[in-house]
């Protein structure tokens, strides 16, 4: 029995065309019992891998081929980036496994230099449950034989031998007729004859199948950013790097069955099961003596009475069904650590968000300050967060101000500890447009001709190159008629969807109960911080705490703006106080003057928001949910109902659930209310049946309206679901209403998310309406890294009646800030002006304005304020206190070699500080009397430096 034991899939970043679910299906389909994945120095896709090995019914079997540095893996030599052997690495079991991610992990942490590299020395702290193949011809044993090295070729494999102990390294044979290679396997058979190590035979796999050498060979060109024309680019020799039969490895080693079946001994031997479904939360520290879901109880007992002054026997029983609910299904401590974090933030003054998804419906995410939003009020199903009758992770995403967003990170992890929190790694994959313009340059076809065929792929989201042929008249002929455009398609679908490189998630962070390692292999950022290197959804499903701690622009912005208003109004805004019944905040929607409101500000929204003419809370959250495609169809009907318009019931009944949408079902939650008041079911089954109609699956769909309509009884004869009949509707509206429930639950949306959201919508909203200046302040100063945008909102100050002063080093600070009622432009908006420089010249202008430019040269610091920072001043009119912006160009290199000698005499102690600052009001060195650029060109130097 032969196994593949040497396999590089799509994760061999740009080095693998196999991709997982193809090289799975064909080597099941050739009848294979087991395969190995060992992509280079890296474990990204060993739990796909995996899943897709055991859905094939095959055993999959875990590796990697690592890199090993002749020297010490930290030591970084000059020269010798491309000096590692390779070393193929299979777990034989669990410990080997955790080795084998030990390994990987280190080799990245503090053993990358342009690879990844492990050492003899980190190989035999790691080796157990592992076993080692030789590699292929860049293996330490096979480079000696090359270089006709036969006894270091035997001293190599003995140490290896003795690293991985006897039986447990194979010297490893492979034919892909390269001349090389055979010179290689007539020296590893003398080897075996003087050491007795072992031999077994594999094939280097890179590709499914022999046609795909190709591809394999694009791949490599898009890596190193070669073309095929280009006789130096680095490329495969051979085209036998493909998944071969059994009977197609016996061609070549038929006469030696016994390497072949070393193989199958080899995949025998590795036992490995992953298991899923467990959770490895992080331990909370509750105070000595409570238990996590005692004292979970106590901070919501606590906030309680705070929250709801009010309370009857409904806000009482929400309470305690939703702890036991927590207790039951083990999240108390989940709850505890995110509300921890949350505690932490608003305490040292960074905005939290209100909420986010599911959370929002959960009464004890509310006492605990993880959201801000009163589930009942809303009519929020703790249900669609946490569902007893389906247990699974609850998901709590936490919006942040973004510039405290990395110190609640920093937090986390001085608080359970830095080797159990880190970032996650995503992949950027090629997409349809990017396949094509990579392809289209690694063939060497005319940019013209590659971007005409780029541009004829529409930009809808998710596009894919399959989808654009059909939708696209234009690719379709140019496939149709021109045959090298037909090739350039074909390959660009070969490489599209795949891997080419690995960052960092935006927002994902892992905390974990034990060091990560012990869970999942690791590697460094580009800035540094550790992160996974399984994607986020592979994170959870082996059972990792996984967190989105999101950076929200808005919450910047809100909090901006109220430290203005307190800062030139003495007004402290409660934003979470707000009366949802502002008369200016509607009326500012009402007219579509939403721009800078966050949700709600682009043009088909604001188009939207004067037809509605919103008049209350639920209307904001109403148009939240429908403004997506698909429920954006129900928009005009909703207006239509909204301003007087029929609106009808299926049945009595529906009116309560749904009267505040008008008769129409918007939100996932509503569907759950008809299943549970008009069929009986629980609110935790209302839920799948929820989840089940949003996939549409036929038979599942056909057995849930039998339910719904008939009911549903357990073995006993007991009704889990009385069913519509038994609570007094007819066959004829049960069908009907189902129908309706099926046909907006595809793409009902989460009302929870929506609610939460609206709140934020509704306080800038309310902020842009009462405050309009600071406002407008607040949000100029959170876009100054896009002039684009900077542009447009100050075009939107000046419609609304705000005046926008030019920036001036006299008055402005780095921020957008308020000046008697108007806007002063910040300075941190202005070209090629970075904070250091801005620091500089706040610092200088402590001791008092600024006379003249020269003041200005002289006094702020010459290693930043240098001839591209002057001149970028200049331009964009921040120096018009002392000078035209003629002037100011004329004299620039002047004043700055004066600056530069007076500065240099300073520091030599030629000069006091207090003479350097003695620049008279006329300036140091007079200014020419000339006439000032035309308007034109103001306006042209304004729109290239503030945009």
């Amino acid at each position: 029995m032969f196994v593949h034991l040497h396999v590089h899939t799509e994760y061999s970043l740009l080095d693998g065309a196999a991709r997982i679910d193809k090289v799975v299906k064909r080597a099941a389909a050739q009848g294979m019992t087991a395969l190995a994945i060992t992509d280079h120095g890296s474990m990204y896709g060993v739990i796909d891998f995996y899943k897709a090995c055991k859905k094939a019914g095959i055993k999959p079997i875990i590796g990697c081929e690592v890199y090993v540095a002749p020297f010490k893996r930290t030591e970084r030599t000059p020269g010798r980036d491309d000096a590692n052997y390779h070393l193929v690495l299979l777990a034989e079991n669990e410990t080997g496994y955790r080795n084998l991610i030990s390994l990987v992990s280190a080799a990245y942490i503090d053993g990358f230099y342009y690879k990844p590299r492990v050492d003899k020395e980190i190989l035999r702290q790691h080796a157990a449950g592992l076993i080692a193949l030789s590699g292929c011809l860049a293996g330490e044993v096979a480079e000696n034989l090359v270089q006709d090295r036969f006894a270091d070729a035997c001293k190599a494999a003995r140490e290896y031998e003795d690293i991985f102990d006897k039986g447990s390294f194979y010297l490893e044979l492979q034919d892909h007729g390269l001349a090389d290679q055979r010179k290689v396997n007539a020296g590893l058979w003398r080897v075996h004859e003087e050491t007795g190590i072992p031999l077994v035979a594999t094939n280097d796999v890179h590709y499914v199948k022999r046609e795909d050498a190709f591809v394999q060979d694009v791949l490599l060109c898009i890596q190193t950013g070669k073309t095929m024309a280009d006789a130096s680019r680095m490329s495969f020799s051979s085209q036998d790097m493909f998944l071969k039969s059994e009977q197609e490895m016996q061609l070549m080693f038929g006469e030696h069955p016994e390497v072949l079946e070393n193989s199958g001994r080899i995949a025998e031997r590795c036992m490995l099961d992953f298991q899923f479904g467990e959770n490895y939360l992080p331990v909370f520290q509750a105070p000595a003596g409570l238990g996590l879901n005692e004292y979970l109880e106590q901070q919501c007992l606590e906030a309680f009475p705070e929250l709801y002054p009010q309370a009857g026997a409904k806000e009482q029983e929400r309470l305690k069904y939703e702890l036991n609910v927590i207790a039951q299904t083990g999240f108390s401590g989940y709850f505890l650590i995110v509300a921890d974090f949350c505690r932490y933030a608003r305490e040292h003054g960074v905005a939290v968000g209100p909420g986010r998804g599911s959370a929002a419906a959960s009464m004890v995410a509310y006492l605990l300050g993880i959201t801000s939003v009163e589930p009942l009020r809303h009519d929020l199903l703790f249900e669609r967060f946490l569902n007893p009758e389906r247990i699974s992770m609850p998901d709590i995403d936490i919006d942040f101000d973004p510039e405290g967003r990395e110190r609640v990170i920093h937090y986390v992890t001085d608080k359970y500890g830095a080797d159990k929190v880190c970032q996650i790694i995503t992949f950027g994959t090629m997409g349809a447009k990017g396949a094509i313009r990579d392809v289209g340059r690694v063939l060497g076809i005319p940019l013209s001709r590659v971007d005409k065929v780029a541009k004829a792929v529409p930009n809808d989201l998710g596009m894919t190159l399959e989808k654009a042929l059909s939708l696209s008249p234009e690719l379709a002929r140019m496939v149709e008629e021109d045959e090298e455009i037909k090739r350039l398609y074909e390959l660009a679908l070969a490489v599209e969807g795949m891997p080419r490189h690995a960052s960092t998630h935006a927002a994902g962070v892992v905390i974990a109960k034990e060091p990560l390692t012990n869970y999942l292999p690791l590697q460094k950022t580009s800035d540094g911080f550790l992160m996974t290197q399984f994607p986020m959804k592979t994170v959870e499903e082996i059972g990792l705490l996984k967190m989105d701690f999101l950076g929200l622009r808005n919450l910047t912005i809100l909090r901006e703006s109220v430290r203005l208003i307190e800062e030139t109004r003495g007004l402290k805004v409660n934003l979470e106080a707000l009366p949802l019944d502002d008369a200016a905040t509607y009326a500012l929607l009402s007219a579509g003057n939403s721009s800078g409101v966050f949700q709600l500000e682009s043009g088909g929204m604001r188009a939207i928001l004067k037809d509605l003419k919103p008049s209350c809370f639920e209307d904001i959250i109403a148009v939240l949910a429908l403004y997506r495609p698909g429920p954006m169809e129900q928009i005009p009907e909703f207006i239509r109902r909204k301003h007087g318009g029929k609106i009808t019931y299926l049945h009595p009944k529906l009116e309560p659930i749904l009267k505040t949408t008008y008769g129409i079902i918007v939100y996932q939650e509503q569907v759950m209310q008809i299943a549970r008041d008009l069929a009986g079911y629980s609110l935790g089954r209302a839920d799948l049946l929820r989840r089940a109609m949003g996939k549409k699956k036929k038979e599942i769909m056909e057995e849930e309206r039998q339910n719904f309509i008939y009911g549903l009884e357990d073995a006993e004869g007991n009704a889990i679901i009385p069913g519509a009949l038994n609570m007094g509707l007819t066959q004829a509206e049960a069908s009907e209403i189902f129908d309706l429930m099926a046909k907006f639950a595809e793409y009902g949306f989460n009302k929870g998310h929506a609610t939460a959201y609206a709140v934020i919508s509704y306080q800038t909203a309310y902020l842009k309406a009462n405050y309009p200046v600071e406002f407008m302040a607040a949000l100029l100063s959170t876009v100054m890294d896009s002039s684009d945008k900077v542009s447009f909102y100050v075009q939107e100050a000046r419609q609304n009646g705000i005046e926008v002063l030019a920036p001036d080093v006299q008055y402005s600070v780095a921020k957008f800030c308020l000046e008697n009622e108007k806007i002063r432009f910040g300075l941190g908006a202005i070209r090629n002006l970075g904070l250091n420089v801005i620091e500089k010249i706040l610092e200088a202008r402590k001791s008092g304005s600024f006379k003249s430019f020269s003041d200005l040269c002289l006094r702020v610091d010459n290693k930043v304020l240098n001839k591209r920072v002057l001149e970028s001043l200049i331009r964009a009119g921040a120096l018009s206190s002392f000078c035209s912006r003629r002037q100011g160009l004329m004299v620039l290199d002047e004043e700055l070699d004066l600056a530069n000698r007076r500065q240099k005499d300073r520091n030599s102690g030629q000069i006091s500080l207090f003479d350097l600052g003695a620049a008279d009001d006329a300036g140091l060195i007079e200014l020419p009397k000339v006439e000032e650029f035309t308007q034109s060109e103001l306006l042209a130097m304004e729109k290239e430096y503030l945009g």
